[in-house]
């Protein structure tokens, strides 16, 4: 019943510990390793290391490949063979094109569904609820300097980008058309380059840098 909780756990959190899995979800040690154990037999999770405790040393887990497909990639296959299509059939550029197309209704989308939000933040606050609902899992951390960092956990597109990676791209461009001038972006984590996470730095150039 759990294993939906703690697979979001670790897909927005990354690797974890027993402790650190009992604090997040409220529960003792010995129930945290017994759900560790399950979803190790299902193969969801594995370990990936052992980080040195007080008297022994202590598993960390993260998830395995299955394990994060249980999180939503939009029809993957399906996805990757009309993108070897349209680039055997018509060529680079039309698939260029196509992507370009792609991003131009996005940022129209995301321009209405966010045109009342005028600072960075609430903006890029409204905009990772709009993508958690999209399935990317996305959310915005302020650190106490007031940095902001934004934060998509999942990509439901993966299977596309990895094909194509004009999408990561448009993502980059979506960032920049929403914020406009006043704002830079800096990509700092990639999932299509192995990182389990896709992050980027935002600096608000009406501000003191941040």
């Amino acid at each position: 019943m759990r294993f939906n909780k703690f697979l979001q756990l670790f897909k927005t959190r990354g690797p974890l510990t027993a402790r650190d899995i009992a604090e997040h979800m409220s529960i003792t040690n010995e129930g945290a390793r017994q759900q560790l154990v399950r979803l190790a037999e299902a193969g969801l999770i594995k370990a990936q290391a052992t980080a040195k405790g007080i008297g022994r040393p202590v598993q960390v887990y993260e998830l395995t490949a299955e394990g994060h497909a249980r999180f939503p990639n939009n029809h993957a296959s399906l996805t990757v063979e009309l993108l070897a299509t349209i680039r055997e059939q018509l060529g680079e550029d039309a698939l260029n094109k196509i992507v370009d197309g792609r991003t131009e209704e996005l940022i129209k989308k995301y321009s209405v569904l966010l045109k009342s939000y005028g600072e960075i933040e609430t903006k890029m606050a409204a905009y990772a609820t709009i993508r958690t609902e999209e399935g990317y899992m996305a959310e915005l951390v302020i650190d106490a300097e007031g940095e902001f960092t934004f934060i998509e956990n999942n990509c439901p597109i993966c299977a596309a980008a990895l094909n194509c990676g004009d999408f990561c791209h448009s993502d980059m461009r979506i960032l920049q058309e929403l914020l406009g001038p006043d704002a830079t972006i800096e990509r700092r984590d990639h999932i299509i380059a192995g990182e389990r996470r896709c992050t980027y730095k935002i600096y608000d150039l009406t501000k003191r840098m941040l």
